[in-house]
């Protein structure tokens, strides 16, 4: 048994790889793809840039962007053998479709196989595309509508909305998408990006990877939060008092529940990426003429910081801009692939450039070593 200082459970602030594509400080509360702030990406890059910037460590000029356009739209079509089995699944759970989607890509392309690197690249273009197709044609037909076509004049942000609603998305909620988007590209090492790491570094395919990052994903302990803040707030309805919802909170901490949307495992201050959903949900409210869900939402954050100084984290704001934009509660952790799958990709393109097995070892913890076996009739 090792008499070393034991990592912290979860393997909390255990560094287990180097990278060179996010950068997180969770006591300044700074989030930076390739050294861009999160920030100045929020307010002023696409998600097509962004997507550029995790594949290539550089923002693009405006040829290559255009070139990135233009690929993921010709991606961006699902084949009909994807969309026969969509119809055939049982329509329970959208992770489970999208995991399982998702691998069936994988028989339908041709390059599965190839790990050379601009196979891989071509691979992560196409996933990016096809997985908001996905997730987009999936919510579209459990509320008893047809698939939709993509439209190549609208960006990544706008087709998503286009295919899932039928409506082509004005330009609020489209900016408002897109920087949803831009906000949940990458996270360092959280579950599923470690997880797509893992299973890349063995040098299975990149579909395969994916799929492991979905899974992981699934997990309430990772993905669905901002489902849970939604739930709370629908629980209150519309025409709750503030009253109602100040006692309510008040009781649920002296109770010590964990209010979701709130603390997180890296930040110390407020989750920057929470700054800019807060504001998309009030201006969403606004232009929808409801305000109810941020006024809600302000107050419990009000709350919760003063009464436990814990921060909102991305979710808490995300499920109301969500909601706003007239996206299906169970939706929201598929959303959340349709966005991180460019950050999976990315992680999983770097692991693949300089590879090496992740193997990591135990802290053994069980019976001393050497036990006695007994013969069987002695037991």
């Amino acid at each position: 048994m090792s008499t070393e200082a034991k990592p912290k459970a979860g393997l909390e602030d255990v560094v287990a790889a180097t990278s060179a594509i996010c950068y997180l400080d969770g006591d300044r509360g700074v989030l930076a793809y390739y050294g861009y702030d999160i920030h100045d990406l929020a307010r002023g890059a696409s998600f097509e840039e962004v997507c550029y910037l995790l594949w290539h460590g550089r923002m693009p000029n405006r040829a290559e962007l255009g070139d990135l356009q233009s690929q993921l739209a010709a991606a961006r079509p699902l084949p009909e053998s994807i969309l026969r089995l969509m119809k055939q699944l049982p329509a329970n759970d959208g992770m489970d479709m999208l995991r399982t989607l998702t691998s069936a890509l994988g028989q339908y392309d041709a390059e599965a196989g190839d790990n050379s690197q601009p196979a891989n690249y071509r691979k992560a273009v196409r996933l990016t595309a096809q997985i908001a197709s996905i997730v987009a044609t999936y919510g579209r037909m459990k509320n008893g509508g047809g698939p939709i076509d993509p439209d190549p004049a609208l960006g990544h942000a706008a087709n998503f909305l286009y295919m899932l609603t039928g409506n082509r998305p004005n330009p609020l909620a489209t900016r408002a998408f897109d920087i949803a988007l831009v906000l949940h590209a990458d996270h360092e090492l959280n579950a599923s990006t470690f997880a797509a790491r893992v299973a890349a570094a063995t040098l299975t395919d990149l579909y395969s990877a994916i799929v492991g990052a979905i899974g992981a994903l699934k997990g309430p302990l990772h993905g669905g939060a901002n489902a849970e803040v939604m739930k709370m707030l629908l629980d209150f309805g519309a025409t709750a008092s503030a009253e109602k919802v100040e006692s309510t909170i008040r009781e649920k901490l002296a109770r010590k529940e964990k209010i979701p949307g709130f603390g997180h495992r890296v930040y110390n201050t407020e989750d920057p990426r929470a700054t800019h959903l807060r504001r998309m949900s009030r201006e969403l409210g606004e232009k929808a003429g409801n305000t109810r869900w941020f006024e809600m939402s302000r107050r419990i954050e009000q709350l919760v910081t003063g009464e436990k100084k814990l921060f909102p984290n991305v979710d808490f704001y995300s499920a109301s801009t969500y909601y706003t934009l007239g996206i299906d509660i169970d939706l929201f952790t598929p959303i959340f692939a349709v966005s991180r799958i460019s950050g999976w990709t990315a992680h999983c393109l770097e692991q693949y450039a300089n590879n090496r097995l992740i193997r990591p070892r135990t802290d053994y913890v069980g019976p001393q070593h050497p036990q006695t076996l007994l013969p069987l009739d002695q037991r």
